[in-house]
């Protein structure tokens, strides 16, 4: 299959008649249910009205007035569980309007013939404010910031800005020029980008505090779950990100390191069942894995992650070993060579209740393997470090204002992963939005306190 043999985005740009029919199928419903699908609340029935009517500028200006980045969320939103999934003709049993692929699209159309306004704000204002993390969240914030005239400086621990949509995703679901030139629109609207700094290293929260009128969190989550297992021990799998970046190192034109980790001629098996599991196997096939097979404890219709990456994963040549869980690595000469994996059942359901998952007594078996890569999601990393006064969850999330963004530190403010925990990245660029609208409120309330 050609598009298994390099990283370049495996959807192609669909031709103007079809975006125009795609657009042309919606129903306009009264009540529009892709648009609550959506955590954007996108105005989606409005443009893709004028989208089937020709008229793509207008298009554009109505879907990045509720958006930062609707050609990115266009191309890696689940689509299918959001505003696809929640379409009239979708829930009627018709295929669901193209709706990812028509925003893409708009986005793509914006930036090739210049529609994409640059960032010029009215007035300048005095009041700076820094932010932590780079990512979609931390993007989505400083362009609605700077938008509003602040001044404002981005802080990541990483050599570009992006996050996770430079290092996490794979370039064959997002192109990575299609992020950078929302960084390029960033930087020429006047957001500093501070790279290479990681919070709590090379400055600190009190720091930050100090420096700006107000701060906002946005680093995400990318500490990760590790398998529990016996015979699993330290070298003895890989964890998914430490996967997934270095190959988008890679595709970015970075030096290659020995250290990096290639799954070329190996027997890869990925342990989870989420969007980075996607990500994982079908990196994996690309670097030319002998086989690929996806071991999730649950069945399909109780994956978390998007079913049209599953059906795209299997296109390409992964195995899903549905309710399986492994129970232990098996080794020679210090090197991991199978996976016993126990065969799992679901509990009888209980409304408001998720399934539990339960060993199937006698039915083990083997896996070859010879790369373990673990995909068991994030958990949040050690916020406290950066001020005991800074409240967290039990599970170490930072705690903020009911319906809000403010957190237990005057003047600093948290959105994104965070807050949520591992979510998705329109769920992020609202956060982020909002977040700025909070700030920008704050910090007015402040000025006219000290005015009068």
């Amino acid at each position: 299959m050609e598009r298994v043999s390099a990283f370049d985005e495996i959807m192609a740009p669909p031709p103007l008649a079809t975006v125009e029919t795609q657009a042309g199928r919606c129903t306009d419903c009264g009540v529009p249910f892709c648009q609550s699908g959506c955590p954007l609340q996108n105005n989606i029935p409005d443009w893709l009205r004028l989208t089937a009517d020709g008229d793509a500028r207008e298009a554009w200006n109505m879907a990045s007035a509720t958006s930062t980045m609707p050609e990115i969320c266009g191309r890696i939103c689940p689509q299918d569980r959001l505003c696809e999934g929640a379409c009239t003709l979708n829930v009627s049993g018709w295929e669901a309007v193209t709706i990812g692929s028509v925003e893409a699209w708009l986005g793509d159309r914006a930036f090739d013939n210049g529609w994409v306004e640059p960032i010029r704000p009215a007035h300048d204002r005095l009041e700076s404010v820094g932010i932590v993390g780079a990512g979609p969240a931390g993007m989505a914030a400083a362009d609605r910031l700077r938008s509003a005239g602040y001044r404002v400086t981005v802080y990541d621990r990483h050599d570009r800005p992006g996050g996770l949509l430079i290092y996490g995703i794979p370039g064959f679901k997002l192109d990575k020029a299609v992020v950078q030139r929302r960084v390029d629109r960033l930087i020429e609207g006047g957001v500093t980008f501070v790279t290479g700094c990681e919070v709590g290293r090379d400055v600190t929260l009190d720091q930050l505090r100090e420096r700006h009128d107000a701060v906002l969190l946005a680093m995400g989550v990318y500490r990760p779950r590790t398998l529990s297992a016996p015979g699993c021990g330290p070298g003895d799998t890989v964890a998914a990100l430490d996967f997934l970046i270095p190959q988008n190192r890679r595709d970015l034109g970075d030096a290659e390191s020995d250290r990096w980790p290639h799954a070329r001629g190996r027997r890869v098996v990925v342990v989870g069942g989420g969007d980075t599991a996607m990500d994982c196997v079908r990196t994996a096939v690309r670097q030319g894995a002998e086989s690929v097979v996806c071991l999730y404890r649950r069945d399909r219709d109780n994956m978390p992650g998007s079913a049209r990456e599953v059906v795209n994963a299997e296109e390409e040549g992964v195995r899903f070993e549905w309710l399986a869980a492994p129970r232990a690595l098996m080794s020679r000469d210090g090197a991991v060579t199978t996976v016993r994996a126990a065969r799992m059942s679901l509990s009888e359901p209980v409304f408001g209740r998720r399934r539990e998952v339960v060993p199937v007594p006698g039915a083990d078996f083997d896996l070859p393997a010879d790369m373990v890569i673990e995909a068991l999601g994030f958990e949040p990393e050690a916020f406290a470090e950066h001020s005991a006064d800074l409240a967290l969850t039990d599970r170490g999330a930072v705690v903020t204002s009911p319906g809000g963004f403010a957190t237990s530190l005057p003047g600093v403010f948290a959105a994104g992963d965070a807050v949520r925990g591992a979510s998705l990245v329109v769920w992020a660029v609202r956060d982020g939005q909002d977040a700025a609208a909070e700030i920008d409120r704050h910090l007015r309330a402040r000025v006219r306190e000290v005015a009068a």
